[in-house]
């Protein structure tokens, strides 16, 4: 495992852990599962673990994971502030102490103000004393380093970098995603002020693993060089020195061991000219193949309404990618195979989802796509024989 230095000189592994895609079990998430690709990660040299408040039963199946394997001290767990929650000056406190018990620890090494959006909602935060109950928790080491999570444009992220004296930050990025969000300009900037970028989405919820148009495939598998997608996107980002630790929501041994055998091997500024012009090639082929950039990330749900938003918008996103009957099978398999369908036609129009959308998609304008292409009489045949099917 390669590490890079946090803002104090600390080790951080180019790998981290991202907790929010634990896998799913019987009552919750499937903690053996957990614990036994948590510890694989640890035993080979991550050390990051990134979780948050609002990340189903995530911080309590680190917190119980660590605790089970005496692992806390091996560690630097990253958590995040709900501070969209936050009502009055004595919430991040209650929120904080809920946090620790469920992790199982007296600090949080890392701790995010989650998905700040702009400097307007600094200043409201700054109006419920936040400053001051941050400059306590680091005064009692009950946190040590504090960062934010963030996801908007550019220029926004310039102008928070300037609100209080951070210790790191954390963006979305990837070779799709180099001049959007935060982007490029963001990253340069937050080094150049000393702060240590965490990335997120690296693999734009797999989207650039496994879920890449046909044509961006074969790209990737005649080029002389051969490496998995997903080994290709995380060479990107650890090529610039300016990352300093890369989130994985790893959720199997393989991906482990993959992801691990990466990070020891990739250094900064190795890429070639010609491996650039791939990623180049690759980029314009997921362009001409992607109608929604939906992450998968969740935040949207659940819906009012009943959708399957991320869902239906992967399928939707398929039919460009790989026909419509393919694209048509994932959305049946996604909204109908189930005793209440989750189809994009279920939609109120309550505009909630596009509230807690980081990716700023208009989520109802969109699904009004995907009810016009799936939503028709093939699909109430295909629900009608699936549920007979499956005994609802």
């Amino acid at each position: 495992m390669q590490y890079r230095k946090d803002k104090y000189g600390n080790d951080v592994s180019v790998l981290g852990y991202g907790c929010m895609r634990f896998t799913s079990g019987v009552g919750g998430i499937d903690l053996n599962k957990a614990e036994r690709e948590i510890m694989a990660a640890i035993e080979a040299g991550v050390n990051y673990f990134d979780t948050a408040y609002v990340y189903p039963g995530s911080e309590a199946a680190l917190g119980e994971i660590l605790a089970r394997n005496n692992a806390r001290d091996r560690v630097r767990i990253a958590t995040k502030l709900p501070h969209y929650l936050l009502r009055t000056p004595d919430s991040a406190e209650k929120y904080f102490q809920e946090e620790l018990r469920r992790l199982r620890t007296d600090h949080v090494d890392y701790y995010l103000m989650h998905m700040l959006t702009d400097d307007l909602t600094w200043e409201r935060l700054k109006g419920l004393g936040i400053v001051e109950w941050l400059a306590g928790k680091k005064a009692s080491g009950q946190i040590r380093q504090v960062g934010f999570s963030y996801h908007g444009n550019s220029d926004t992220f310039l102008r928070l970098l300037e609100v209080y004296d951070w210790d790191f930050c954390q963006i979305q990025y990837n070779y799709l995603d180099e001049h959007a969000q935060a982007g490029v300009t963001g990253l340069k900037a937050a080094a150049a002020k000393g702060l240590p970028v965490v990335i997120m989405e690296p693999l734009r919820g797999g989207r650039l693993a496994n879920k890449l148009p046909s044509q961006a495939v074969k790209r990737f598998a005649s080029y002389p060089v051969r490496r998995s997608p997903a080994e290709w996107g995380l060479r990107w980002l650890w090529d610039q020195p300016e990352v300093t630790c890369v989130l994985s929501g790893m959720n199997s041994l393989e991906m482990v061991e993959e992801n691990v055998r990466v990070a020891s091997e990739a250094l900064p500024h190795t890429l070639t000219n010609e491996d650039f012009a791939l990623y180049a090639k690759v980029v314009e082929d997921i362009n001409a193949a992607t109608k929604v950039p939906c992450t998968g990330c969740r935040y949207c749900m659940p819906c009012p309404g009943g959708v399957d938003i991320p869902g239906a918008f992967a399928a939707y996103n398929r039919r460009f990618s790989d026909g419509w009957i393919r694209g048509f099978k994932d959305y049946v398999m996604c909204t109908a195979l189930r005793k209440d369908a989750t189809w994009a036609s279920n939609c109120v129009k309550c505009g909630k989802c596009e509230q807690h959308c980081p990716q700023g998609i208009p989520i109802r304008e969109e699904l009004e796509k995907v009810k016009k292409c799936f939503d028709n009489p093939i699909y109430r045949i295909a629900r009608l024989v699936g549920t007979k099917i499956m005994k609802y």
